[in-house]
């Protein structure tokens, strides 16, 4: 759906959406409104966003998740690379969906400026494509450490293809991370979000 200023697409996931900024360029450069409450509010989407978070990776193949925070502190995420490029991934775990266990990926760079809405009730992570790598992203919700949850991101039970050509750089957490099997879903499906009708 074409709004003014954003092109706001579905992914293979309809609860997932692709957002694609316009942009304004001149010999300067460019300008582009990244977020606008009254444009995704009129195609659905009504988010409260009040926590920004900023993250660097220095090497390629440097894997960061796969995370969810649980209820009642569940974040919706609007992400984006503003430098370098990053294969990123929600995978669906509200139980009863119909899309229960599948994963989308989505590639997120500073040249295409796409952003990814992940909804509550997925597992998000991204691997890194480019040196140097910049991710923001926006959440509905505080940090909450207690309610935070992790899954290794190689589960061979969840299928993700991560893109990978050499081995992944993680973190100590990422990498003792329990199998999908092993963690207890917090999430149950509801019925359609209001941007998927």
């Amino acid at each position: 759906m074409e709004c003014s200023g954003m092109l706001i697409e579905r992914s293979s996931l309809p609860a997932v959406l692709i957002l694609t900024p316009d942009r304004f360029e001149d010999k300067r450069g460019y300008f582009s409104e990244t977020w606008n409450r009254k444009t995704l509010v009129d195609a659905g989407v009504d988010l409260d966003f009040v926590q920004d978070n900023q993250s660097f990776s220095a090497q390629v193949g440097t894997v960061r998740g796969l995370h969810f925070q649980a209820p009642p502190h569940a974040q919706d995420k609007l992400v984006r690379c503003s430098q370098g490029a990053i294969f990123d991934v929600a995978l669906d775990i509200r139980c009863g969906s119909p899309t229960y266990g599948h994963w989308v990926g989505v590639e997120l760079n500073a040249a295409n400026g796409r952003q990814l809405l992940i909804p509550k009730g997925f597992l998000h992570g991204f691997v890194t494509r480019e040196p140097a790598s910049v991710v923001q992203y926006r959440c509905t919700d505080y940090y909450s450490p207690t309610q935070e949850g992790a899954v290794v991101f190689d589960d061979p039970d969840l299928g993700v293809d991560w893109l990978l050509s050499g081995e992944p750089i993680l973190s100590p957490r990422d990498s003792s991370a329990p199998c999908f099997a092993d963690v207890e879903s917090p999430f149950s499906w509801t019925g359609p979000l209001p941007w998927e009708d």
